[in-house]
């Protein structure tokens, strides 16, 4: 997919690696950047076009439809985390609000753009995933079913949209220095490095990018004898 003259919409673009995606499109030569956001006002990037978008609000995806038919490259980032177990009190609802965020929200996004895609001449979809797609660690329960939930989701737009020659591009990772993961210990990848990966990503054709030590060795570890999203094993 080549960046350069593209139209390109941004979900949560105010912030993290939103923020940084539509800047590195922006570097890339996009002809325009769209950044969506629940609060408009608050994408300030030079460059970019703030476009009011709640992804989990109908009336938010089609109004962006109608204001950006020319799109080609439709970048699905917008995520919430709760840090929430899977049998905390309260994890059927906050389950709920991830589902509809990192998983509806995409999967509505990419089914409204889905022709304009096609008579733009394919283009591309991006969604931003996790290595947590793959693995529950304790605090990520419900995140990562949401997660888990849009791997598959990719899967089957890429499969199903091949015949009109949509990209869709699958961006795993561990921690980035964001503020959902403020308060993660750990070694984290600078947002702006990880939007530069999945741009050449993006330009090389790739349905896939582990943009992180991390996320290279969970996925290295799913073809494990005992795969690591078995856990440990039970004492005996």
């Amino acid at each position: 997919m080549n960046i350069k003259d593209s139209v390109v919409l941004v979900t949560g673009a105010n912030r993290g690696l939103g923020k940084a995606l539509a800047e590195a499109a922006l570097k890339a030569g996009a002809r325009k950047v769209y950044g969506g956001a629940r609060n408009p006002d608050s994408v300030t990037t030079p460059g970019v076009t703030p476009i009011k978008l709640d992804v989990t609000n109908a009336g938010d995806i089609a109004a962006a439809v109608r204001t950006i038919p020319d799109l080609t490259i439709l970048i699905n980032n917008a995520g919430i985390f709760s840090g929430t177990d899977l049998n905390a009190a309260n994890a059927l609802a906050v389950m709920r609000q991830e589902l509809d965020t990192n998983f509806f929200g995409p999967m509505a996004l990419s089914s409204a753009f889905a022709p304009a895609l096609k008579d733009n001449g394919g283009g591309a979809i991006v969604n931003v995933l996790s290595a947590l797609a793959w693995i529950t660690l304790p605090g990520t329960g419900t995140y990562s079913v949401s997660k888990a939930a849009a791997w598959a989701l990719t899967n089957g737009l890429r499969s199903e949209l091949q015949a009109q020659k949509t990209q869709v591009l699958a961006a795993h990772m561990g921690y980035m220095d964001t503020d959902m993961a403020a308060a993660v210990d750990a070694a984290k990848t600078a947002p702006a490095e990880v939007a530069r990966l999945i741009v050449a990503a993006l330009e090389n054709g790739d349905d896939e990018v582990l943009v992180d030590e991390v996320s290279r060795q969970v996925k290295q570890g799913l073809g494990a004898p005992r795969g690591i999203y078995l856990g440990t094993p039970l004492a005996g």
